[in-house]
């Protein structure tokens, strides 16, 4: 969430916020300088880092890494890259335009301008290609899948209405354009397997799910009907079956992808029969524009905020339980309990302060009858998500009442779980990786690792401007 372009709340300094891939992790901009947060607990936001130095308008960290690409608003056309637990820059890239979004995983790492985008091999930080004259994208709105093996890049392919172009940033190519709205894109996501992408556009009233790559349309979400909205963030659970959507209005909509179950049909045995038939099938008589709003589903549980027209950014992450976590240009991080099984309205367990500050009497959040009462135990220590288990099981296994709820890319050059040069320095790729290390691959000269300057040496690159 971008906050240098929008009006802000003028009782912060906040510039940016975000989350990191797998939602353990929360970055602030300020006009200070930055800090990092890790999200284990709801009682408290552990403060893990805070650099105070110039005014800092994107801050983005790899998982939980200690690699950080960071713009300041100073200076815009210049991207740095550092090891924050050794307060060292690795390198510095500077472009021919504004950055306006910064996306990273283990393979690659995205820089959006207006009207192109640069992918970057993650290891060396080397251009291995440029999208040159895409259409006006003065938001810098991209997605890049977290996913090694799906690794898509998903832009806008028009300013004029909602056309997603997918490309495939391992093998360097276009992949397919999906038709998805007829307004121009307002928010794009992957879901963490790479084979999902949720869109939205500025109209704002119907969210999409098309799967990937083929781009065939999987689910249709009304966010609502009464009003036109700016939709400001798109976000899927780590299993993929809830999506979450945030806008400029005081209402977090999460909806399920499920599909709904089919019941039997019973031919009618009256003329009366008949009749409800034909009343329960809109699409015999209805127009196709008509019927499309019967076909779109619904909310399945919904957060309503303490406010209206503030910019914000939402994540669905497993902190001891399901949360909904909603960061604000008011400068607080907002944390609801989301019920899997049943839905319905979120319950409010804490607010934070995005400043890293305590103040008297803060945290605590009004809760209703049968909130957790501000008491939630601590994830196990790999933080975030549990292993393997689905959004809606972490539940399950702590609460005994609830129940449990493609192309394919070359995965070439995976990265080692850990390698070290003769100064015993992290690599770079070891610090995210969360794949078990085989001992049998070596770390070998590809490998960046973050003490060796001969190897990847403080470097600055002019893009052509040709």
């Amino acid at each position: 969430m971008n906050l240098a372009r929008h009006h802000a709340d003028p009782n912060t300094n906040l510039l940016f916020v975000n989350f990191n891939q797998d939602y353990t992790s929360l970055a602030v901009g300020t006009r200070t300088g930055y800090r990092l947060f890790t999200l284990t607990t709801v009682d408290k936001l552990e403060q893990i880092y805070e650099n105070e130095s110039e005014d800092i308008c994107i801050v983005e960290r790899l998982f939980s890494s200690s690699l950080v690409a960071v713009v300041s608003l100073s200076a815009p056309r210049k991207l740095k890259v550092c090891h924050f637990k050794k307060g060292t820059e690795i390198c510095n890239y500077s472009y021919s335009n504004t950055i306006l979004a910064v996306k990273l995983n283990r393979r690659r790492l995205i820089v959006a301008l207006e009207e192109s985008l640069y992918i970057h091999n993650i290891r060396d930080m080397k251009v291995l290609h440029t999208i040159r004259d895409t259409p006006p994208n003065p938001m810098g709105l991209c997605a890049l899948s977290i996913n090694n093996d799906n690794c898509y890049l998903a832009y806008p392919g028009s300013n004029q209405i909602g056309e997603v172009q997918i490309f495939d940033t391992v093998n360097l190519q276009a992949v397919t354009m999906i038709p998805a709205h007829d307004s121009p894109l307002a928010a794009l996501a992957f879901d963490p397997t790479g084979t999902k992408l949720a869109t939205a556009s500025e109209k704002g009233t119907v969210i999409r799910v098309f799967s990937i790559p083929d781009g065939k349309k999987i689910f249709e979400f009304r966010r609502g009907v009464k009003r036109c909205v700016s939709i400001s963030s798109l976000a899927f659970s780590t299993d993929s079956l809830f999506l979450c959507a945030s806008s400029n209005t005081e209402t977090v909509h999460i909806f399920k992808l499920e599909v709904p179950k089919e019941k039997p049909t019973e031919e009618p045995q009256s003329w009366m029969g008949y009749l409800g038939k034909a009343l329960m099938t809109p699409a015999s008589y209805l127009p196709s524009q008509v019927t499309e709003v019967f076909n779109q589903g619904r909310a399945f549980a919904i957060v309503k905020l303490p406010f209206s027209s503030l910019k914000t950014v939402c994540a669905l992450a497993n902190i001891s339980k399901p949360r909904v976590l909603v960061a604000a240009a008011d400068g607080y991080l907002y944390i609801y309990n989301l019920d899997p099984t049943d839905g319905g309205d979120c319950t409010l367990l804490k607010q934070h302060r995005l400043d890293g500050q305590i103040e008297a009497g803060e945290g605590l959040s009004s809760e209703a009858p049968g909130a957790e009462g501000g008491a939630a135990q601590p994830p196990p220590a790999t933080g975030g998500f549990a292993g393997g288990a689905t959004f809606a099981a972490v539940t399950a296994r702590n609460e005994q009442q609830l129940s449990s709820s493609p192309h394919r890319s070359p995965a070439r050059g995976s990265p080692s779980r850990k390698g070290f040069d003769t100064t015993g320095g992290e690599d770079l790729l070891g610090a995210a990786a969360e794949d078990v290390h085989d001992p049998s691959v070596a770390a070998g000269l590809n490998t960046l690792r973050l003490d060796d300057d001969n190897e990847f040496p403080p470097v600055t690159h002019h893009a052509d401007t040709s």
